[in-house]
Order: C-alpha cells, then structure tokens, then sequence
C-alpha cells in the first residue's frame, strides 16, 4: 500500500524556511514514489547523467552486436584493415565519420570497434556487480538488522571474513585463468560474478543499520500486532523503508566494478586478449601516448565518462530519497537573512 502525504502545512514560524509550505503543497497528495520520481526528475545532471549513459549503453550494444545479434558497424573489433589516414581519426563532424572514427591501432585495427567491445565488457561487469552485491547484500542485512542474536553474529562473522579477502589478488588469478577456461567472452562474465560475491559486505551493514533502527518503529509493532509473519515484515514493510540507502550505495558499487575492472585489465589480470576491455586498451597502448595519442582519448574517455555519469544517478537517487535533501537557492537565502 502506498503512503500518501496530506496533511496541512502550518504556517511557518519565525526562523524557518518561507518557502516550506510550498514545498509541501506540491507534494500534497502524492504517494511515496511518485515524490521520489519528483525529486530525481527535478534533479538536472541526474537527469543528463541518465541520458547520456543510456546513449553510451545503446551506441556499445548496438554497434558491434553482441551475443551473436549482428551490429550496424562495418569493422569487428579483431579484423585486421590497412591503415588510413596513418591510423589517425577519421572523425569529422555527426554526419561525416569517415572509415575509423576513432583511428586505428598500429596493426591495423578499429578503434571504435575495439572500444565499444571495451564498453560492454565494463557495462556488464558493473550490471553483474550491482544486482549480485545489492541482492546479497540486502539479504544478509537484512536478516542480520532483523533478527539480532546468534543469527546476526554468525552472519556478521561471515561479513568479516569476507572484508579481509584480498579481492584484487582473488580477481587477478580469476581473470587470467577464465578466458583459457571457458573461453572468450565468458571469462568477464565470471568476473563480474565473483566481483559482486566479495563486494556486497558494505552494502550489507548499511542495510543492518538500517534495520536496527526501522525494527523498532511503530508500523512494525503495528505489522506484529497484526499477525504479519517475520517474513513479510521484513521484505513488505521494513526492506521499501530502507530501498533508498541500498539504491544509493548500489551504484555506488557498480562505479567502483568498472574502475576495478579496468585496474585489472590495465595490469594484465583483468580481461585477456584476444578479447579486449577498456583498461586493456589503455595498457597496450601507453608506450604510444605521445605519437599516436588517440589510442588513450577515447578508452578513457569512455571510462571517465560511463563513471561520472553513475556517480551523478547515485547522486540523484541520494536526494530523491532522502527528505532532507534540498536544493541550494542563492536568492531565497540572501531573503531570509534580510529578513532577520
């Protein structure tokens, strides 16, 4: 059941914002998520962050194809061409993109190709992380916030353990190895899985703090007055109180797989060729920097640019959730203090 906000907005006291009772007024009547969706829409570079992020997911996807539907590009991103240009972009303007907009490697391959192959590879690996560590995670703290006891002691040791695990040492054996293993393409598959099996611990004791604090609340003795089992008070009555801080710390995770990813590919544990990633990019071409530049501009920028704009959605999502969370108004701050 959705909870509605209508109650009456009191005249302001002295001291206190005079643009509070509009701010309530526009919220009157609207249910919880339909304020959050307000506040995020509200939200400008959450917004553009959000637009430009699924632009770069629907230009990666779509170009180069992916689980063998064909994409719209002429080049794959192991096929071997002369060089044109003397490998340089042929990048001019939207509309004039020339044989390799992005220029070409020193053996003749595709930049673009390469990159957008770079791009699913941490687009997936950041899904993989997100959804395995927010579902572990939330699960563990959970139960852990919920039940207290033994049950939060043998989970929390079980946190422990996992914190002290050197993930990058694991991830490093992990990525050299799959792609012998299990072949191409797959390898980063399994990264992303053990990424986000090792990495869901912090997640998981915001979640219990959370938890600590919801379960004593009153809606929740009212749910147990009511009969309700221990199961649905904690997925339909305490878990959507708490959906804002595992939103938030989620893409806050999915950020920190791509950079991981990419740190692990630029040192040669991460993604194996003949399969290609952005951090791998990066690495085989940095004795180039100097003479044939581009070979960095558009793997980083692709990096740089793909964490910014998740980082600028978690922010987003932070202030839609939080009712604290309000825009800063110059104008409306230099009004209330002449008026004092």
């Amino acid at each position: 059941m959705s909870t509605t906000y209508s109650a009456e907005t009191p005249s302001n006291p002295p001291g206190t914002d005079p643009e509070l009772p509009a701010a309530k007024a526009k919220t009157k009547g609207l249910s919880q998520s339909q304020i959050v969706r307000k506040r995020f829409f509200d939200n400008t570079a959450a917004i553009i962050s959000l637009v430009v992020f699924a632009l770069i997911c629907i230009l990666a996807f779509t170009s180069i194809g992916f689980a063998g539907l064909p994409g719209w590009w002429k080049y794959d991103y192991r096929e071997f061409s002369a060089q044109v240009n003397d490998g340089a972009p042929t990048f001019v303007n939207i509309f004039n993109w020339g044989d390799h907009p992005f220029g070409q490697d020193r053996i003749g391959r595709d930049m673009f190709a390469m990159t957008m192959r770079g791009t699913q590879q941490s687009i997936i690996v950041m899904f993989l992380v997100g959804a395995i560590a927010c579902i572990v995670g939330s699960i563990v703290g959970a139960v852990s916030g919920y039940f207290r006891g033994w049950v939060e002691a043998v989970l929390m040791r079980l946190t422990d353990i996992i914190i002290i695990i050197p993930i990058i040492v694991l991830a490093a054996v992990l990525g050299r190895t799959a792609d012998r293993l299990v072949g191409e393409g797959i390898g980063v598959v399994l990264l992303g899985i053990f990424l986000g099996l090792v990495t869901w611990t912090s997640l998981a004791r915001l979640v219990r703090g959370e938890f600590l604090s919801l379960r004593e609340r009153e809606f929740v003795d009212a749910a147990r007055i009511a009969g309700a089992s221990n199961n649905r008070i904690i997925f339909k009555h305490i878990l959507p109180n708490a959906v804002g801080v595992i939103i938030v710390n989620t893409t806050l995770l999915m950020s920190t797989a791509i950079l991981l990813e990419t740190s692990l590919s630029y040192i040669g544990f991460g993604v194996q060729p003949p399969d290609v990633s952005l951090g791998l990019l990066i690495s085989q071409n940095q004795e180039a920097f100097q003479t044939r530049p581009w070979l960095f501009w558009w793997p980083g920028l692709f990096i740089v640019s793909i964490c910014l704009c998740i980082n600028f959605i978690g922010d987003g999502l932070r202030d839609a959730f939080d009712p604290r969370q309000k825009k800063f108004n110059a104008k409306r701050m230099k009004t209330t203090a002449a008026g004092k």
